[in-house]
C-alpha cells in the first residue's frame, strides 16, 4: 500500500515538473500544446473514491495553474475529466470488470482499450480547456482545431510515456 502510494506521488512529481518545466514552453506552431500532466489524473487507481479523486485533480490542476499563470482554468478542466471519469470506466468496463488495486495502463488493458479510455478523457479536457480560456463562440472552429491538435498531440506522449515507463509485468 506504501509503494503504490510512494509510486503515485513520484508519478505526480515528474509530470507535474514535466509539465511546468517543459511542456508549457513547448507551443508547435502557435496552435498545439500539449498537456501532459493529465496522464497523473488517467493512472490514478480504477476503484479511488471519487471525493478523493475530484480532490486530486483540482490540486493537480491548481498546481498547473499557478506555474502556468492560467487562474484556475487547469484545475476547472482536470475537475470536470475527474468528475466523467467513473462514468466513463463503467461504460467501458471489461467483461471480467476490473481488479481493486487496478491502474489504468497499455499493458495492463491493451492499446486498444487506453487509446478508447484516455483519448475520450484529454478530449474532454482539452476542449473544455480551451473554449475557458478563449471564452467566446466567435472562435468556435479555430478553438475546437487546437483543441483536436493539442488532445492528439497529449495522446501521443501519453501512449511513448506508457511504453516506455510502464512495467509488462502489470498484467
Amino acid at each position: 500500500m506504501i509503494i503504490e502510494i510512494l509510486k503515485i506521488v513520484f508519478r505526480f512529481i515528474i509530470l507535474i515538473a514535466v509539465q511546468v518545466l517543459v511542456l508549457n514552453h513547448v507551443e508547435i506552431s502557435g496552435y498545439i500544446n500539449p498537456f501532459l500532466y493529465v496522464l497523473f489524473i488517467l493512472m490514478l487507481p480504477v476503484r479511488i473514491p471519487r471525493g478523493l479523486l475530484l480532490m486530486i485533480a483540482f490540486a493537480t490542476g491548481l498546481l498547473v495553474d499557478l506555474f502556468s499563470n492560467t487562474t484556475g482554468m487547469h484545475a476547472a478542466a482536470c475537475v470536470l475529466m475527474a468528475f466523467l471519469r467513473p462514468g466513463w470506466l463503467k461504460i467501458i468496463a471489461p467483461r471480467d470488470g476490473y481488479d481493486v488495486e487496478a491502474v489504468p495502463s497499455v499493458k495492463r488493458f491493451g492499446f486498444q482499450w487506453f487509446i478508447i479510455y484516455s483519448s475520450v478523457m484529454v478530449l474532454v479536457h482539452h476542449v473544455f480547456l480551451f473554449y475557458i480560456e478563449v471564452f467566446r463562440f466567435s472562435e468556435f472552429f479555430s478553438t475546437l482545431m487546437r483543441a483536436l491538435a493539442s488532445s492528439i498531440v497529449t495522446l501521443l506522449l501519453i501512449i511513448i510515456t506508457q511504453y516506455l515507463f510502464t512495467k509488462s509485468e502489470e498484467r
